[in-house]
């Protein structure tokens, strides 16, 4: 069966989630794969939106267009303010959070602010919105994201959202104790971060997918581990699921 980029990372993303953990989901290909995995390998994960609804489930056919909508509230445990969940990843119950981003860099660092220069920009981005803090306070952080050379830059041109900043013990002795990226799911493969220099390192794969692929599609050089695994591609059930919660295909299309 063949499937979409949204759909794929949404698989990728879903195997990286644990059983028993809280995780921090927009909507979007984070939303679907915290919804795959509930449905799969990890019954007891909680979702937190950052609208601060905790713990929904979601009807199929009628998922949220929004994190603050009441379709996002459906059967959820507890319906705190906007406040409330960013003290709580704070406080250190939110274990995974999911962001995306326009422009990353090999530090992990994201910008949705501008590009082109922050006084005189030629683009003017969302902004942070919660990006900011869930990187800043979650445990740890997955970007999911379509795998471009525009949006892999060797440093972003305004950090939005801190990553490994400068590389090295950087993000520490800024302030930022713990937490960080731990992994980025493309559309080509899957990274994560050298321990050392918190350089961007290639993990995997995808099936049909080269290392020279990913380096033209980097605008930096991209270290490669020792191990480089490939994935293996969504299976038949995986993708029934997502398509079964979302048949309009306002997400995963």
């Amino acid at each position: 069966m063949t499937c979409t980029a949204n759909e794929l990372l949404a698989v990728m993303g879903a195997r990286a989630l644990r059983d028993g953990i809280t995780v921090f989901a927009g909507v979007g290909a984070p939303l679907m794969a915290t919804a795959l995995a509930q449905r799969t390998h990890a019954p007891t994960l909680t979702m937190m939106m950052e609208g601060g609804i905790l713990g929904p489930s979601f009807k199929p056919g009628d998922l949220p267009i929004s994190t603050n909508e009441m379709r996002a509230a459906y059967h959820a445990q507890m319906l705190p303010g906007i406040s409330d969940a960013f003290l709580l990843a704070q406080r250190g119950f939110l274990d995974v959070g999911f962001i995306g981003g326009a422009q990353i860099d090999q530090y992990g660092n994201v910008n949705t602010s501008v590009i082109g220069g922050y006084d005189r920009p030629k683009v003017r981005l969302p902004g942070s919105g919660g990006a900011n803090d869930i990187i800043s306070l979650c445990r740890e952080v997955m970007i999911l994201t379509v795998h471009e050379k525009r949006r892999f830059s060797e440093r972003v041109e305004f950090v939005t959202s801190p990553g490994y900043l400068s590389g090295g013990d950087s993000r520490r002795k800024s302030g930022l104790l713990f937490g960080g990226v731990s992994r980025i799911v493309t559309t080509l493969g899957v990274f994560d971060f050298e321990p050392e220099s918190r350089r961007m390192r290639l993990t995997a794969l995808h099936p049909g997918i080269a290392v020279a692929d990913v380096q033209a599609n980097t605008g930096f050089e991209v270290l490669v581990s020792a191990d480089l695994a490939t994935t293996e591609p969504p299976t038949d059930k995986e993708l029934d699921i997502l398509r079964m919660l979302d048949p309009k295909r306002q997400f995963i299309g």
